[in-house]
């Protein structure tokens, strides 16, 4: 498993390189950013797996952050610690009631800051809501959206995976295969970026699998800019031969050379127009065949 992701957002330059400095130190990998406005920005494009979040910022304040980050689909999981001065119980419950998942004031323990933040992360680990790889949304949160596609109307739904994935683990270890996973994630937000709506929901599956919920006139575009991104860049992750050969090669069962193509991500859309769906299962196995579908749909 890859490191886990902290975002930082704290104006006070000491207290961010303590931070960072400590937690980089503990295996976790840490972003700092010093205003509002550039967390929110930061959370679009790569998701954290946790949020230290001071109140007290030059631009936007933390509870604005926090209350922005729970009113978009896309962040609005994201555990979030509030960091701040004030110690009075009225500041502890304003931020509390927008959201966050945790509160500890200064002068603090670091010790007890990583206490709390590991158990942040276990709490939301062990509740699966969240995929401890990407930290996008997975398990009980995929399931709710999904019951929520049965009551509305207008949606598309992409069911995205990589192939030949396992070969590439095979070849050059899991936890390179935990960063081309990452990077996936990072590929769908970045898209999706370009048709932003407050809206739009990305979540993890499991393994190389992901789901991406937005507009039917939407879904094509952007899975066509998918398939084209993630396919030219996830190459950085081979080998310069590899690159060059196009493949690479490992052994079968017979000890004979096989040659197994660079991974390519395949995305299927199903749209409320597609069928009529009488439960989730229908959507998802509907889903998954319209992705092994060369057009993507059925």
């Amino acid at each position: 498993m890859g490191k886990q992701r902290i975002l930082v957002v704290e104006d006070d330059l000491d207290i961010v390189n303590m931070l960072r400095i400590y937690f980089e130190s503990q295996g976790f990998d840490v972003a700092t950013v010093t205003k509002g406005e550039e967390a929110l920005t930061t959370c679009q494009k790569q998701v954290p797996n946790v949020i230290i979040l001071d109140i007290n910022l030059p631009d936007v304040d933390g509870y604005e952050v926090c209350r922005i980050l729970r009113s978009n689909l896309r962040t609005s999981h994201i555990p979030i610690i509030f960091l701040t001065q004030k110690d009075q119980r009225r500041d502890k419950l304003a931020g509390l009631e927008l959201g966050a998942d945790d509160y500890i004031t200064k002068p603090f323990d670091i010790e007890e800051l990583k206490l709390r933040v590991q158990n942040t992360l276990r709490r939301s680990t062990y509740e699966n809501l969240t995929n401890p790889v990407t930290g996008l949304p997975s398990g009980k949160l995929i399931e709710e959206q999904l019951k929520g596609l049965l009551k509305r109307q207008d949606w598309a739904l992409l069911y995205i995976g990589i192939n030949h994935l396992q070969t590439f683990n095979d070849v050059y270890g899991f936890v390179a295969g935990d960063d081309v996973i990452r990077f996936a994630g990072i590929v769908l937000g970045a898209v999706l970026d370009e048709f932003s709506s407050a809206n739009d929901f990305i979540g993890h599956i499991g393994g190389s699998d992901f789901i991406l919920i937005t507009e039917p006139t939407q879904a094509d575009k952007i899975r066509e800019m998918l398939i084209k991104r993630f396919n030219q860049e996830v190459q950085a992750f081979y080998s310069f031969r590899d690159r060059e050969r196009g493949y690479i090669t490992v052994q079968g069962e017979n000890g004979q050379e096989r040659q197994v193509p660079l991974a390519t991500m395949s995305v299927g859309i199903v749209t409320d127009k597609t069928s009529p769906f009488a439960d989730i299962r229908e959507i998802t196995e509907v889903a998954a065949e319209a992705r092994r579908n060369p057009a993507g749909h059925l």
